[in-house]
């Protein structure tokens, strides 16, 4: 889990330095090249096959997917790696929240917005569009966890989730090509990108399905609420993004929140 987290988050540090050569498009382009190319190695889709019923998650959920890594990689240029992943954290956070009546998590979900306001109060430097674009990710990520469940009624397998990279890897392919011809890419910045896509995309998802073999859901969702704090010390490491003390409020307030659900609801 630990190794999950920490390639997810180095993956996105070092597609940053293809920023200045390829642009997040371009980065986010070929990751989702890389992310196509693993998961059809494993899910092995038969497309053909698919019906009507199962074809319109799969497309909703490929546009969602491009959109998501889009405004991510979008908002680590503008506001850095752990702010703009803890706002994409709000996600998921909100899926988890938003069917429990229980009071402990009403409290949770006015800890992770005192968080918000802390991370987004107005300053002089407040770069209003990259946050909007951390909250655009939160939003697609909802949505992923959404579709997935219906994909996932619907398509046996993973064989729905390759499909939608596939589809999702076809829509940017024109955005590559106009990307490569605009920006010509040099080797490095090339590099870089494909490391992106294989460290945030291909490492994660083989090893989570390897977690899951061996650990409760509980114990990995538990963990996953760590990933905001990973992104904001790769950040500094990396990067030498350094957040300021009011930025590690928040983002410890965001994942107490989520920590504090999930070890409530698994004592109940």
């Amino acid at each position: 889990m630990f190794g999950s987290g920490l390639s997810n988050q180095t993956g996105a540090a070092i597609g940053s330095f293809a920023f200045p050569v390829l642009g997040p498009v371009g980065v986010v382009a070929v990751r989702q090249y890389v992310a196509a190319a693993v998961l059809l190695t494993v899910g092995r889709p038969k497309l053909r096959a698919f019906t009507r019923q199962q074809w319109g998650p799969v497309l909703l959920l490929a546009l969602v997917f491009g959109t998501m890594n889009l405004s991510l990689y979008s908002a680590i240029d503008r506001i850095g790696l752990g702010l703009a992943v803890t706002l994409e954290f709000l996600g998921p956070l909100s899926v988890a929240l938003a069917g429990s009546r229980r009071r402990v998590d009403a409290g949770c979900a006015l800890i992770a917005a005192a968080g918000v306001v802390v991370l987004m109060r107005p300053r002089p430097s407040t770069d209003y569009v990259g946050l909007g674009l951390g909250l655009l990710a939160a939003v697609c990520w909802a949505s992923y966890i959404l579709l997935n469940r219906t994909v996932g009624r619907r398509v046996p397998g993973v064989q729905g989730a390759a499909a939608a990279s596939a589809v999702s890897a076809l829509f940017f392919l024109p955005v590559g090509v106009v990307v490569a011809v605009h920006h010509p890419p040099t080797t490095t910045a090339t590099a870089q990108a494909i490391a992106a896509g294989v460290l945030s995309s291909a490492v994660p998802y083989l090893a989570d399905l390897l977690t899951l073999r061996r650990v409760p859901a509980q114990t990995f969702g538990l963990f996953m609420s760590v990933n905001p704090v990973l992104a904001a010390v790769v950040g500094q490491v990396v990067l030498g993004q350094s957040p300021g003390w009011a930025e590690w409020v928040g983002i410890g307030a965001v994942v107490a929140a989520n920590a504090l659900s999930i070890l409530t609801s698994a004592r109940g």
